[in-house]
């Protein structure tokens, strides 16, 4: 099933309630649905919440003092990091997404202090000396005049804050999908616990990826 609008912010929520409930996360910001007009809603924190503007050429620990101050975010880890889930579909059809995941810079409280928090399933996975942190972000967006076959796929994930890093996604992303890739790969000692607890979603979205972005090396997502 594709979802909706409202199958989208329902999934932030129900999430959102999850790791608050497993105590994974310690700030939070509930999405709106808003009506844009024309056809578009949005889902997004209310606020200063476009984040395209952090990702400019400032050092990345301004940026993220930045967005933890203005609270630009959905979720807030535990260990600081920081989530943020933003769509907008046009009618019942998805046509941008901004998914982005800013780790803290800040983790020398817990590198310097190893037996202090090796027990709690959350720092697990940060309190190694040889972990840099660095943002990423899965972006979606299907409008003609954005989308260019191969420069500029419609679904793409980018690493740091490289202005051309745009590797290929086989279609957009829906919450859990995402929330379960930063569990998995960031959160890992904590998500082989607590995996079971979190509400699962059959939801995806249509395939997009462009046949030449096949041929390159791309990320495939769970889609219809």
């Amino acid at each position: 099933m594709i979802p909706g609008p409202g199958q989208i912010r329902q999934q932030i929520e129900k999430l959102t309630a999850d790791l608050v409930g497993l105590s994974l996360c310690d700030d939070q910001n509930s999405p709106a649905l808003r009506d844009l007009g024309h056809g578009l809603r949005e889902i997004d924190i209310g606020g200063e919440s476009d984040i395209a503007r952090a990702l400019k050429n400032i050092p990345y620990r301004d940026i993220y003092a930045e967005l933890e101050r203005t609270r630009s975010y959905n979720l807030r880890m535990l260990d600081g990091a920081l989530i943020h889930m933003g769509y907008r579909f046009r009618g019942n059809h998805i046509e941008t997404h901004r998914l982005a995941f800013f780790p803290s810079p800040f983790l020398e409280e817990f590198q310097n202090n190893p037996d202090i928090y090796l027990e709690d399933e959350i720092y697990a996975d940060v309190i190694m000396r040889n972990i840099v942190p660095f943002p990423l972000r899965f972006d979606f967006d299907s409008r003609e005049e954005v989308f260019v076959e191969v420069e500029h796929p419609k679904s793409h994930l980018t690493l740091g804050q490289y202005q051309n890093c745009r590797i290929p996604v086989s279609a957009p992303l829906t919450p859990y999908h995402f929330i379960g890739f930063i569990l998995r790969n960031f959160y890992n000692t904590a998500y082989r616990k607590y995996s079971a607890k979190l509400s699962a979603f059959a939801h995806c979205f249509d395939v997009s990826i462009a046949s030449r972005e096949m041929d390159l090396l791309y990320v495939r997502v769970p889609s219809r």
